[in-house]
């Protein structure tokens, strides 16, 4: 197999483990959703430490904290980084659990177009007239549920806005993925603990309380955040990144598929229309990416 397939399944199998994970938070919705976000920090954490020093990395480990101490601009936006990215992830947790999938699936949609964006505002990355107006239209889908919702959509733009301003800050800092995430979760670790330490003392903890399988899906939490990072980051290693952008619509479709169809969320009128709009700006988008990407190579060529 060549190295850009290998990729490519890399990168397939990290994005269909992201869109099924809501099945994985459903079998904790009987924990309250900040016990689960803290469970999530403290058994990743623990987690990625252990595989590090199986795999024999943990001089690599203390040579990226090192560097991170001498170069303080990184250390910040590392840890900007690994707190936007807890915002990110408690949301998403607590909208899964809420039965609000389908605007969780939006965020995502969505994800990939405030990041242009955001390419566009901090590293002066330059737009299409098309990419532009793929953003436009986008905008219309977001007020076409803002409208449908008579509020706005803030689940998905916290999602979209959080996981995007993740990008930005991690784009500055380039660690291997796995000892990446122990450092990431290493800054947010003593607030998971404290809080833990509160909800035992308050005695509202599930863990341990409830059942040992709450317990062992509170502990593979952890599990289960590392691996689709982990085969992520070596997925993106090998493809360009006009595929990246393809295939990760595989997380978001996936995830509204389960909350039509397994979780009978409604999908009204209102909300095909929204997503089609998302839809068409994406196509938009993807489409101009692609030929911007077959100019580059014929130029080459």
């Amino acid at each position: 197999m060549s190295e850009e397939r290998k990729g490519i399944v890399y990168t397939f199998l990290a994005y269909a483990m992201w869109g099924v994970l809501p099945l994985f938070w459903k079998l904790l919705e009987h924990v309250d959703s900040v016990e689960v976000l803290v469970a999530r920090v403290v058994w990743s954490f623990i987690f990625t430490v252990l595989a590090i020093l199986m795999i024999g990395q943990r001089s690599a480990l203390f040579g990226d904290l090192q560097y991170l101490w001498q170069h303080k601009k990184q250390l910040v936006s590392l840890v900007a980084a690994s707190f936007m990215i807890t915002v990110n992830w408690f949301v998403f947790i607590y909208a899964v659990n809420s039965h609000q999938m389908l605007e969780t699936s939006l965020g995502y949609y969505i994800n990939p177009l405030i990041s242009v964006l955001f390419g566009m505002l901090f590293f002066k990355e330059r737009l299409t007239r098309v990419q532009l107006g793929a953003v436009l239209i986008a905008l219309v889908g977001v007020l076409i549920m803002t409208i449908n919702y008579a509020r706005l959509p803030w689940i998905a733009l916290c999602l979209a806005f959080s996981f995007a301003t993740y990008g930005v800050l991690k784009k500055r800092v380039v660690l291997d993925a796995l000892r990446g995430l122990a450092i990431e979760t290493l800054f947010t670790l003593p607030i998971a603990l404290i809080l833990y330490a509160y909800l035992f003392q308050k005695g509202t903890a599930s863990f341990l309380h409830i059942s040992l399988s709450t317990d062992v899906l509170l502990m593979a939490s952890g599990v289960v955040t590392a691996i689709p990072l982990i085969c992520f980051a070596k997925g993106a290693q090998r493809i360009p990144l006009y595929l990246i952008g393809f295939l990760q619509y595989i997380a978001p479709t996936t995830m509204l598929i389960i909350g039509v169809v397994l979780y009978k969320e409604p999908f009204t009128k209102m909300e095909i229309l929204a997503f089609s709009a998302i839809w068409l700006a994406l196509a938009l988008f993807s489409l101009s990416t692609l030929r911007e990407q077959l100019m580059k190579k014929r130029k080459l060529a």
